[in-house]
């Protein structure tokens, strides 16, 4: 049986059928369009959290991704949603495990109009039962920890958690890993789901 190096961006000699990293590389040709919504008040210190994490993936421009960011989510949000394969709804969290979690989001059974806001499940059935999209959206809740102030700053810790989740969200999207975390059996809810993957710096690196 003939060898031939492997041409992965490791430079590795296995076998190319063999290489983990050439299929990795081969998954993340067939890309998906992927909307990312960052959503909060940069003036509340913490709360930009969402907004930044739109800002920082924009700067990577990477193939096929769409990035908006604003104070929340709203049903004209929906259009939007329903023209992508893949939806991410950056946003702060008060509670989460530090430094992010990371979760599907499914659509909501029933929506109660009590603002003009909405939450990531509403914004989804709006895109479903509207257009008719088959989209499918994860929430993505970066730990903050300073929001009862007025200030364009993130504290330290903070900025440590968008930095993880940065990273985290440019793996997926670049080599197309949603599936991993998608939850097949998700049907629709009358409430939000709760965020249930929660990952450490180590589990990055």
């Amino acid at each position: 049986m003939r060898w031939d190096r492997c041409r992965c961006w490791s430079n590795c000699a296995t076998m190319p059928a063999a290489c983990w990293t050439a299929k990795r590389e081969e998954t993340a040709l067939k890309r998906p369009s992927v909307l990312v919504i960052g959503y909060g008040n940069p003036g509340r210190l913490d709360d930009g959290l969402g907004p930044a994490c739109a800002e920082r993936i924009e700067a990577l421009a990477l193939p096929g991704v769409t990035v908006d960011a604003d104070y929340q989510l709203t049903v004209e949000d929906a259009a939007a949603v329903a023209q992508h394969d893949y939806v991410v709804f950056a946003d702060a969290s008060l509670d989460a495990r530090a430094p992010f979690v990371f979760a599907p989001v499914q659509p909501l059974a029933e929506i109660t109009f009590t603002s003009h806001s909405l939450p990531p499940g509403a914004v989804l059935a709006f895109a479903h039962s509207m257009f008719d999209a088959r989209v499918q959206a994860f929430a993505l809740g970066i730990r903050g920890y300073r929001f009862n102030a007025f200030g364009e700053r993130l504290s330290p810790g903070a900025r440590r958690n968008l930095a993880a989740a940065v990273r985290f969200l440019a793996e997926t999207i670049r080599f197309n890993r949603f599936a991993e975390y998608a939850d097949p059996r998700q049907k629709p809810s009358t409430k939000e789901p709760r965020v249930v993957m929660g990952l450490t710096a180590a589990d990055l690196n």
